[in-house]
């Protein structure tokens, strides 16, 4: 079997094509086995995330930050460069820090795939070593990037192009997080392979990465709160995107002590 180094070789010398149908129906199937399931623990953990952000707001800014006129003022506010940098590391360190939880999903995903059983501890396997190194790495580079350019876009009085930078640089690190924790990959390598997958089939992944932002956001169709039933659709999308791609079995061993024997030239 063809380590993902090795694949990912052959995709920079030849391409790789995937069929849409495939994919997507691959995608729904996976989607429907961890719906209910992850939207409960999506549910559970928004009210905790939502009550502790309260209370740091309450203990930093006091009981005024929970008025509409302070958020409206805070939201129209004006950053100082100092505070355009803290709100981009903090940012950075944020999705750094959630994007192992994110990954969870995947490895939810997988194990539905395979009809192997998983419960809430799923959401946090790669909260451990070697894994949540590498994640966090490949999490926090891509959102200090995306979120350094749209800052300094947008100081310079170019509107929306901040969005545009964020949601290409999402749109390039589609795969990054599955490279690891399925293909080994370091969190560097993971990022440059990624770009690679990328760009030798931008049409299609666009495709994908689309639906599975769309189809993640259906749930706002009515019920706002449903929401979190379908935002689980895009792990399932890219879980099925890099099936399609590598097989899970292409780097699975049993010890996870291989993450990091390859690099990227």
């Amino acid at each position: 079997m063809k380590s993902t180094l090795d694949q990912i070789e052959d995709i920079k010398k030849n391409g790789y094509s995937l069929d849409f149908a495939t994919v997507f129906n691959h995608a729904f199937e996976n989607y429907k086995k961890i719906a209910l399931y992850s939207g409960l623990i999506i549910l559970v953990f928004s009210i905790i995330a939502a009550i502790a952000f309260m209370g740091i707001m309450i203990a930093y800014f006091g009981a005024e930050a929970m008025t509409k006129d302070f958020i409206q003022d805070f939201e129209n506010q004006q950053f100082t460069s100092i505070q355009l940098v803290i709100q981009t590391v903090a940012i950075s360190l944020i999705a750094g820090l959630t994007a192992p939880f994110g990954a969870g999903f995947l490895k939810m995903a997988d194990s539905a795939d395979k009809d192997v059983e998983f419960n809430v501890s799923t959401i946090f396997s790669y909260y451990k070593a070697p894994y949540f190194g590498e994640i966090f790495v490949a999490a926090f580079i891509p959102a200090l990037l995306g979120t350094a350019l749209a800052n300094l876009v947008e100081s310079s009085g170019i509107l929306l192009v901040g969005n545009l930078i964020s949601f290409m640089v999402s749109y390039f690190m589609f795969l990054s997080i599955p490279l690891i924790v399925f293909g080994n990959l370091r969190a560097i390598d993971a990022i440059k392979s990624s770009i690679v997958i990328v760009t030798k089939n931008p049409l299609n992944i666009f495709a994908f990465f689309i639906i599975g932002f769309l189809g993640s956001m259906v749930g706002f169709i009515g019920c706002c709160v449903g929401v979190i039933f379908t935002v689980v659709f895009n792990s399932s999308m890219i879980y099925a995107t890099y099936f399609a791609i590598f097989g899970t079995q292409s780097e699975e061993e049993d010890s996870i002590d291989s993450i990091g024997k390859y690099n990227v030239d």
